[in-house]
């Protein structure tokens, strides 16, 4: 799958990491409801380091949909919130 990652790029990440994937997002949905920005910028960070990490980067000059896209690490309380109203199953599905 290709997770994009705002104003980063594109990661390549095997499906087979989903459930730690997961396991962040819901860290991050948490912090979410309970309006905790010192929590939810460490669970941010602790998502989009794991993509990164487990990921392959996309080439700049390959043209590839994102499956995912996950907000940058600076997105507000309040840009995450919007994010995840569109979802009711977080940043990443599953």
């Amino acid at each position: 799958m290709i997770v994009r990652i705002l104003n980063e790029g594109q990661w390549r990440v095997d499906d087979g990491a989903l459930s730690d994937l997961n396991r962040l997002d819901d860290a991050v949905e948490d912090a979410v409801s309970t309006d905790d920005e010192t929590e939810l910028s460490s669970a941010l960070l602790a998502l989009l380091q794991e993509v990164r990490s487990v990921g392959t980067p996309v080439p700049d000059d390959e043209l590839a949909d994102s499956d995912l896209i996950l907000p940058s690490g600076d997105a507000t309380l309040e840009e995450i919130r919007e994010l995840l109203s569109t979802s009711d199953e977080g940043l990443i599905p599953g």
